[in-house]
């Protein structure tokens, strides 16, 4: 496979996300991209760049685009769009912190690094509200499948689309939530993740069952919780062949189609909406051909 290898791989101990966006000065963006090719190695850092970027370069990704503010009842859903994402993963969040001051020193000609979150895995894989997070991802071939472009040819294939969302649990209220209510919310049983066949419509897991849309919605999630202080939520983290499948999905949160908002705004929300293109990789560099 072409593809930045980091994706594929399974969820790290810890990671840090970079949002950059230009300088006001970048005329000339050659330099970035060479010291890109040269610290993102696709499996440790993972490199995403929003339309601006790939605009301000002269070029055209098919799919690529901003991500859209929504809005339903008594939530937003802002669009919090940056030029360049990176997805440092490691085990040792000092490892982290220095290799971010690499990324920041190296791109500052070009780039401001605006924000910084630090995320981590919880248990083996769970929510901080105790579910377990991806239960329907899919694995294997099916993966690639879902989460990478193929046939498009050369400098596409094997390129893929994440969606990036930070959202703000209030835990106050959901611990307030009697368990069996905590479960409706999410369509799961926190005891055993089983599904719950008699969920109401609004419990999550219905809203975004991936075989229900048409076509399919199929995406690879690598969402990680976060913590800052007493304040903490989940990153969530889409990787998909186009962006398609991440939209309607949240439209269909929002309940702008059917009029039926996902019980997770009931006590989360988010705080932020990105769309990025992550290039393929070649010959152990990102092929930005």
């Amino acid at each position: 496979m072409n593809n930045q290898p980091g994706i594929l791989a399974p969820v790290p101990k810890h990671a840090r996300f970079l949002m950059f966006n230009f300088q006001p000065q970048t005329v000339d963006l050659s330099q970035a991209i060479e010291v890109l090719q040269e610290l993102v190695d696709g499996e440790e850092s993972v490199a995403g760049f929003g339309p601006s970027f790939v605009q301000a370069i002269g070029k055209e990704i098919p799919g690529l685009r901003p991500f859209p503010a929504m809005a339903g009842a008594g939530f937003d859903v802002p669009s919090t769009q940056h030029a360049l994402w990176i997805w440092l993963r490691g085990e040792d969040r000092g490892e982290l912190l220095h290799r971010t001051f690499d990324f920041e020193v190296s791109l500052a000609m070009d780039f401001q690094l605006e924000e910084i979150l630090d995320c981590f895995m919880y248990d083996t894989g769970r929510d901080l509200t105790g579910y377990i997070d991806g239960t329907e991802n899919p694995v294997g071939e099916e993966a690639v499948k879902a989460a990478f472009v193929e046939g498009q040819g050369e400098g596409l294939d094997g390129s893929s689309f994440v969606a990036v969302q930070q959202w703000k649990h209030d835990f106050d209220t959901f611990d307030a939530m009697p368990e069996d209510v905590q479960d409706d919310t999410i369509g799961r049983r926190k005891s055993d993740n089983e599904e719950l066949s008699d969920a109401p419509e609004s419990a999550h897991v219905k809203r975004t069952a991936q075989e229900s849309f048409t076509p399919e919605a199929f995406m690879l999630r690598r969402s990680m919780p976060w913590a800052e202080g007493n304040e903490a939520g989940l990153n969530f983290v889409a990787f998909g062949k186009s962006l398609d499948a991440f939209e309607v999905m949240m439209k269909r949160m929002a309940g702008l189609e059917d009029g039926i908002p996902d019980a997770l705004f009931s006590f989360t929300k988010p705080l932020s909406g990105g769309y990025y293109w992550c290039p393929p990789m070649k010959n152990g560099k990102l092929n930005l051909e």
